[in-house]
C-alpha cells in the first residue's frame, strides 16, 4: 500500500486553479521531493493531503484512509515537520513532547519513555527541562522533528524544514532524515533548496502553475533535461560576449544579470575560447538540479 496516493487533484481560490490535475504516489521507505517555485501550489496540494483543505476534485488516499472523509484518522498515523516552527514557549522541552503526544491519544506513561531517545535522535540530549525560549534556531527544528516522532508515524511531511538554519545544523537535519529512511520511514519533503533535494530524494516532482513538469529521480531528470556541463561567464561585459560569441560554443545560453549561463556537452572549446577575455570570469561545473528547476520554470522572481 503507498504511503500517500494523489490523483487528479484540483483546487481553485477566487476563480484561479492553483492545482490543476495534480497526481504522484510515494513509494513506501521513500524521501519523494515536491519542487516548485512561490504560488506552485506545493502548500495548498500539502493541505489537501492532511485534509486540512477540501479539495475541489481528485482522489487523495493518505496511510490507507480516503482524504478528507477520514483525514483525522490518517493525521492520527503521520508526523508533520511545518514550514514554521509552533513549539509552546511556555513548555520545557520534554513538556512540548508530552503535550503533542497527548494529541494522539497518547498517555504520559507512554510518551516519557520516549524522550530521552527522541531527544537523542534530535541531538539534544539532557535539554529535557531547557524553556523552549532559550534554545536556538537549529535546536527548534530539531525538536520540532523529534516531536513528529512522538506517535511512530508511517509518513512524514516536511514542509522546508532547514530554511532559516546554518550549514552545520542543515547538514545534521540531513544526516537525520537520512537516519530516518534507513530506518524504513516514507518521506515527503517540500523544499527550495536544490542541493537538499538532490541528497535526500529517490524521486521528486516539479511543479509550476499547480501542474506537474518533471518527475524522476534526481540524476535522471538532470540527464533528460539539461546539457552535461555549464559555464558560468561573470561580468560587466557578459552578457555582450554572450550575444556575440556565446552561441558558437554553447547548446543553450541564459542570461541573467551580469552572469551568462553556457549549457554544453563538452566545455574544453568554450573555456579555451574565454581564456583570451581576461576582463570576464568563470566557473565550470556539471549541470545539476537546479539548472533543471530553472529550465522548468524559468527564472523569473515569483512573489
Amino acid at each position: 500500500m503507498s504511503p500517500l496516493r494523489v490523483s487528479a487533484l484540483r483546487k481553485s481560490y477566487d476563480g484561479r486553479e492553483v492545482v490543476a490535475g495534480l497526481s504522484f504516489e510515494l513509494r513506501r521507505g521513500e524521501c519523494y521531493g515536491l519542487l516548485g517555485p512561490n504560488g506552485a501550489g506545493k502548500t495548498t496540494t500539502l493541505r489537501c493531503c492532511l485534509g486540512l483543505t477540501a479539495p475541489d476534485s481528485g482522489e487523495i488516499t493518505l496511510v490507507g484512509e480516503p482524504v478528507p472523509a477520514r483525514a483525522r484518522e490518517a493525521r492520527a498515523k503521520i508526523g508533520v515537520v511545518p514550514q514554521f516552527d509552533n513549539l509552546d514557549p511556555d513548555f520545557t522541552v520534554a513538556e512540548n513532547l508530552i503535550v503533542y503526544g497527548r494529541y494522539f491519544g497518547m498517555a504520559d506513561a507512554a510518551i516519557r519513555p520516549k524522550i530521552g531517545e527522541l531527544l537523542d535522535f534530535a541531538g539534544l540530549a539532557g535539554k529535557e527541562d531547557v524553556n523552549i525560549r532559550t534554545l536556538s534556531g537549529g535546536m527548534k527544528r530539531r525538536l520540532t522533528l523529534a516531536r513528529a516522532l512522538v506517535n511512530d508515524p508511517e509518513l512524514l511531511l516536511l514542509d522546508e524544514p532547514t530554511t532559516g538554519l546554518d550549514p552545520q545544523a542543515r547538514h545534521l537535519i540531513w544526516e537525520r532524515l537520512k537516519r530516518l529512511q534507513a530506518q524504513g520511514k516514507t518521506i515527503l519533503l517540500t523544499t527550495h533548496f536544490m542541493d537538499e533535494a538532490e541528497r535526500l530524494c529517490q524521486r521528486l516532482a516539479i511543479i509550476d502553475d499547480g501542474r506537474m513538469v518533471a518527475e524522476g529521480p534526481p540524476r535522471q531528470l538532470i540527464q533528460q533535461h539539461i546539457e552535461a556541463q555549464v559555464v558560468e561567464v561573470y561580468g560587466e561585459d557578459a552578457p555582450g560576449w554572450a550575444g556575440r560569441e556565446a552561441q558558437a560554443f554553447s547548446r543553450r545560453v541564459e542570461v541573467s544579470g551580469e552572469t551568462a549561463f553556457c549549457y554544453v556537452e563538452d566545455a574544453a572549446p568554450l573555456l579555451t575560447h574565454l581564456a583570451a577575455w581576461p576582463a570576464l570570469r568563470t566557473l565550470h561545473r556539471p549541470a545539476n538540479l537546479e539548472d533543471v528547476f530553472l529550465k522548468l520554470t524559468g527564472r523569473e522572481l515569483r512573489d
